[in-house]
């Protein structure tokens, strides 16, 4: 069996991450997500966007002080201003990225930029030459490739490797991309580009219509070796391809996706946590990989089925990404008989078959009131099931009868 391809991961959780509404970090917070990634094992840690602030010049500059093991890379525009702002602030890093981007669609040139194609070329090549004289890594983004003239895109490109680039982000920067096309996108590239093989190709797909992930994921089958990801998916609008769910993905789909990453992923959960943690902003419950919900069962059938066979609802380890094994069986409304008495005995109960009868309807009855019935509320009903009142001549107060999808398992 062939060994996986290798595929980089570039973390921009700190740079196009920090930029979307609500979720900027000051220096401390940048610092300690950044030992997060570090501990997470991404290849390419971009700190932050330097000419932007002095705190962002700052922050990369102490990211670069302490992380030694990732390339730590800083954005930069095609302008020397920002590029030699990018380099000081890179320059105590063990190894450095000087990441430098021009947008190439005709509607960015013309509506934002006021630009010919020829000074667009002219800038990105100019660009690439000034960032290798401070380091060997260059990478260049087109803004907007996704949406630009195939014939120009592949000039830049070809020039800007000539120049020394030696990574080629290609963004989808507003998610316009569908999986088929995207793949495709790059398939024509890499093979009209003459030099193509000397430079990686790199994938930034933005969320904009539900699509980065699966965009990054085609844009692997089309040949990109490096992807551009987030933690918890933050970033621009919708947000970037989430860095948990593109790992998970290339790990658990081996058979469809023979690629590799050098993510650490157990240490995912606690990634997305220390992020929603600094930012306050909380991730959604049912969020792939890292959502509270993403290995919980509620409903019966479902909870039976895992009782029996965990593998019947989930495709991968809850532990295989950080998350803790002793949530997964909610009880709540949607519950079966089988998963309140496993939870009981775990507990450290044991039930007769009418306990357990009696401790089911009344966890039904408490769940028409709550979202979620805890340790605490289940040793209370057992509690007074145990010792039932006495109001009908000692025997045990009728419970009502539920009704509800998967009860009956």
């Amino acid at each position: 069996m062939s060994t996986p391809a290798r595929i980089f991961v570039f973390d921009t959780t700190l740079r196009d991450g920090e930029q979307a509404p609500g979720f900027s970090m000051d220096v401390p917070a940048k610092l300690a997500v950044a030992r997060a990634l570090d501990t997470l094992g991404v290849d390419i840690l971009e700190a932050g966007f330097p000419i932007a602030s002095p705190a962002d010049a700052e922050a990369v500059r102490q990211v670069a002080a302490e992380i030694k093991r990732p390339v730590i890379a800083a954005l930069a525009r095609t302008r020397r201003q920002d590029i030699e702002e990018a380099a000081r602030s890179l320059e105590p890093a063990a190894r450095s990225r000087i990441h430098t981007f021009l947008a190439t669609s005709d509607l960015h040139l013309k509506a934002k930029l006021r630009m010919t194609r020829e000074e667009c070329l002219a800038s990105a090549v100019d660009a690439v030459t000034l960032a290798r004289q401070f380091t060997d890594d260059v990478e260049f983004s087109a803004e907007d490739a996704t949406r630009s003239d195939r014939e120009f895109l592949c000039r830049v490109i070809e020039a800007v490797i000539r120049a020394g680039c030696t990574t080629v982000n290609l963004p989808d920067t507003v998610g316009y991309a569908t999986p088929d096309e995207h793949r495709e996108f790059f398939v024509e590239i890499i093979e009209r580009v003459p030099n193509s093989d000397k430079a990686i190709f790199s994938a930034h797909c933005h969320n904009d219509l539900g699509l980065a992930v699966a965009n990054s994921l085609a844009a692997i089958q089309g040949g990109v070796r490096q992807v551009e990801c987030s933690v918890n998916g933050i970033g621009e609008r919708a947000g970037n391809a989430s860095l948990e769910e593109l790992v998970m993905a290339l790990r658990v789909r081996q058979d469809r996706l023979p690629y590799d990453t050098g993510i650490n992923s157990p240490a995912l959960f606690a990634a997305s946590q220390l992020l929603s943690e600094v930012t306050s902003e909380p991730v959604q419950a049912n969020k792939a990989i890292v959502g509270r919900n993403s290995f919980a069962h509620e409903a019966g059938i479902h909870q039976d089925g895992m009782l029996k066979d965990v593998r019947t609802y989930e495709i991968m380890r809850p532990e295989s990404v950080g998350q803790s094994v002793s949530s997964r069986l909610v009880l709540g409304r949607h519950s079966g008989r089988h998963a309140v008495q496993s939870r009981c005995e775990a507990l450290g109960f044991t039930l007769s078959h009418e306990e357990v009868d009696q401790v089911y309807h009344a966890v039904i009855s408490l769940g028409e009131h709550r979202k979620a019935i805890a340790d605490n509320d289940l040793r209370r009903i057992v509690e007074r099931v145990r010792t039932p009142a006495t109001a009908n001549g000692g025997a045990p107060t009728p419970q009502p009868e539920a009704v509800g999808y998967g009860h009956g398992v």
